[in-house]
């Protein structure tokens, strides 16, 4: 599964979980409510689910207890502090400081050192046309100056998975809590607690993108390729995978205006599907028929 790579600072730490964004903006021409989906779409939801668990899964697989341990009790130094509790704030500072020594032990080249995951998924449930009279304007907007008009419109224009890590950074955060001892050590407390909340703020959340509507396609054409690969197709076997291919097709025209991918490796794949479309046709089965337009649909992000 490819994915795109984000990356940006956060000032918290983020908890594990599970939300669903449709928040749309208040002059934006997005329905209020969700737009009827096709049903080719609404039957894969259950891959859907189960793949957005499954990246969560190998996610937290890669979490390492003793760098979780470390921000844990950094925080309990941190609380310590401001409860003008010296001794218990430098017991934990030198627990946190031994696990992070353990990590990098184990992996002197290690960054970054995730310690936490959460999930955050945008659906878009709005039509083609809809995208595109939202795109217009926007476009308007950005060509009058008008930025922060424009800004709520694109930024609602995503249907995504994001997999947020929270990492220690490896370069700088080990070094940072150990000056915060000397501090406490000459009693500089309110220096110590904002140099430790300082250091906490440091935390780098790295976050992978999976584009709802390729996924969607994905899951559609190996559905119908499953089918194209059966011979005596009855006629509502023919009719689903023409709605699967179909189905398929719109997705991929849904990503393209969002902006996943390039617009010319998604004119390679529209031929691709005319060309299954027309040796389907008629209920004809083969074999090899998608091995292209997976390949292109794995290579395009």
């Amino acid at each position: 599964m490819n994915i795109f790579k984000l990356q940006v600072l956060s000032a918290t730490l983020l908890t594990m979980g599970l939300i669903s964004t449709q928040g749309f903006a208040a002059d934006s021409v997005l329905p209020k409510n969700p737009e009827v989906q096709p049903q080719a779409s609404q039957s894969v939801q259950p891959e859907i689910d189960k793949k957005t668990a499954d990246a969560a899964a190998e996610k937290r697989k890669h979490l390492l207890a003793d760098a979780q341990t470390a921000i844990a009790e950094t925080e309990k130094a941190l609380q310590a502090l401001e409860e003008n509790k010296s001794k218990e704030a430098v017991d934990a500072l030198a627990v946190a400081t031994g696990k992070l020594e353990l990590v990098l032990a184990r992996n002197p080249k290690l960054a970054l050192a995730p310690v936490e995951v959460e999930i955050v998924t945008q659906d878009l449930l709005a039509n083609r046309d809809t995208v595109k009279a939202v795109l217009k304007d926007a476009r308007a907007a950005l060509g009058n100056g008008e930025i922060q008009k424009a800004r709520p419109l694109v930024a609602n224009l995503a249907s995504e998975i994001q997999l947020r890590t929270t990492n220690i950074p490896l370069a700088t955060y080990p070094a940072a809590i150990k000056a915060i001892t000397p501090l406490i050590d000459a009693g500089k407390i309110d220096e110590a607690r904002v140099g430790l909340q300082a250091t906490l703020n440091t935390l780098v959340i790295t976050t992978d993108v999976i584009p709802l509507p390729k996924l969607r396609a994905e899951h559609l054409l190996r559905e119908a390729q499953n089918l194209a690969e059966k011979k005596g197709r009855n006629k509502e076997e023919n009719d689903q995978l023409a709605r699967d291919v179909k189905g398929a097709h719109e997705q991929l025209q849904l990503a393209e205006l969002l902006g996943y991918g390039k617009k010319k490796d998604y004119k390679a794949m529209y031929e691709q599907i005319d060309k299954i479309e027309k040796k389907s046709a008629d209920g004809k089965s083969g074999i090899g028929w998608f091995d292209k337009i997976k390949k292109q649909l794995s290579d395009l992000i």
